[in-house]
This record gives structure tokens, C-alpha cells and sequence, in this order.
């Protein structure tokens, strides 16, 4: 019996550490979000700007190195601050080398939390969801048919927020691989707005002004991924249109 208990005890203890990384995550992005809120500013970039640009001509690859952490962390806790970091990116790396760090940084970031949260809740959500009935297991059998489609969706449509998409695929049970090709892919458009942004901070501090991010909701930019959206909705579309068709 004792053997049985410390068994079971064993197994407790092996499924709290389980969520551990995913509890980390949460308490980090919480105290980031207070302690943060001030730093993480187009203000702070303005005020650093000569330093920063003086470490990149003088240590390029440590300056790249430090973006791309400092980029994985902002992503990984969810502190405030990835906007900005994407748009850091286009000003001190410029457009094909900042889009190239920004897509990699948060994609790595984005990989991590997913993971986090397979490790915990998804897991066991995802085993629920396996042994589910009616709405529940339809949802499930939609979300896996059409799991490629559904997650390019979270990526281009850009009310989604960037969390949010990477913790409700891993609390489903979507496939890793699926998960990390379609993120590479699906933030490429909205990455190089900001990068583009980026670009042109210099000036932008120059005549004492502050990067107008609502560029991304322009018709001429938010025109273009609402297509892409809506291709890549449209396997969706047609499976339900031959369904209801009886195709």
C-alpha cells in the first residue's frame, strides 16, 4: 500500500512540474506587463538610439545576437514591447536582414510557448478533446481536417492577438511541425510592414516625431492580407460548400 501511495505521489509530483514552464511563462508575462510598461516605449528607443547604433557598427554580430534573444524573450513572456522590437529591427538592420531576424526571433519565441503549453494543459486538454462526443469531437475533427488553414488564419488575420495563437493550438493538439511552418510563414507579411516602419524610424526621430504603427490597418496594407486570408480560408470554404452540396 505505502508502494502504492508513493506511486501515486510520484505521479502527482511528475504532473504539477508538468505545467511549471507554462505557470513560469504566466508570472513572468504578469510582472513584465507592470515593471515593463514604462520601458518598453518608442521613447526609450529615441533616447538609446546613438548607443545602439554605435554597438552595431562596432559589435554587428553581438548586436544581432542580443536582438535576437532579447526578441525570443519579449515573445516567449509576453512582455510588452514586440511591436516595437519588430520595428527596431527594420532601424538598425534594415528591411531584408530586419524581416529575415524579426520572422526568426518570433517564430522561436512562438515555438516556445507552444510547447510550454503542450507540456501542461495541452496535454491533458488535447486527451479530452481524443475522448470528447458530439460538438465537442465535431470541433476537434474540423480543427485537424483543416489544421494547416486554421492556423494561417491566426497568423494573417491581424486582430488575432500574437499570444493567443500560440497558446490555443498547443491546448488543442495540433501538430508541432504544422504549428512552426505556418507561424515562419503566416507572420512574414505582417513582419515586414513593421520592419518597413522600421526602416524609416531615423527620420521619423529626426523631425521629433513617433512611428505611426496604425500603417498596418491602411487600406493598401490591410487590403493584401485579407486576400491572403481568405486564401487561405478557402479549403475551408470549399470543403463546406461540397459538403453541403453532397459532393
Amino acid at each position: 500500500m505505502l508502494a502504492r501511495m508513493s506511486q501515486h505521489t510520484d505521479t502527482r509530483e511528475r504532473g504539477l512540474a508538468r505545467h511549471l514552464p507554462l505557470a513560469a511563462i504566466l508570472i513572468v508575462a504578469a510582472l513584465g506587463a507592470w515593471v515593463l510598461r514604462d520601458y518598453a516605449s518608442f521613447e526609450t528607443l529615441r533616447e538609446n538610439r546613438a548607443a545602439l547604433l554605435a554597438f552595431r557598427d562596432a559589435h554587428f554580430v553581438w548586436m544581432v545576437a542580443g536582438f535576437v534573444a532579447a526578441y525570443v524573450l519579449i515573445v516567449v513572456f509576453s512582455l510588452p514591447g514586440a511591436a516595437i522590437a519588430s520595428v527596431t529591427g527594420g532601424f538598425l538592420f534594415g528591411l531584408p536582414l530586419g524581416t529575415v531576424l524579426n520572422v526568426a526571433a518570433a517564430t522561436v519565441g512562438a515555438a516556445g510557448i507552444f510547447l510550454a503549453a503542450r507540456l501542461g494543459l495541452g496535454r491533458t486538454l488535447s486527451a479530452r478533446l481524443d475522448a470528447s462526443e458530439g460538438t465537442l469531437r465535431r470541433l476537434r475533427d474540423g480543427l485537424r481536417e483543416h489544421e494547416v488553414s486554421v492556423l494561417l488564419l491566426l497568423r494573417l488575420v491581424p486582430a488575432v492577438p500574437f499570444f493567443a495563437a500560440n497558446l490555443l493550438p498547443a491546448l488543442v493538439g495540433v501538430a508541432f511541425r504544422n504549428f512552426l511552418w505556418t507561424t515562419a510563414l503566416g507572420i512574414v507579411p505582417g513582419a515586414l510592414v513593421y520592419t518597413w516602419i522600421g526602416v524609416g524610424l531615423g527620420e521619423v526621430f529626426d523631425r521629433g516625431g513617433t512611428p505611426d504603427l496604425s500603417l498596418l490597418w491602411e487600406p493598401y496594407v490591410i487590403g493584401p492580407l485579407l486576400g491572403l486570408s481568405l486564401l487561405a480560408a478557402l479549403p475551408i470554404l470549399l470543403k463546406s460548400l461540397r459538403k453541403g452540396k453532397g459532393i
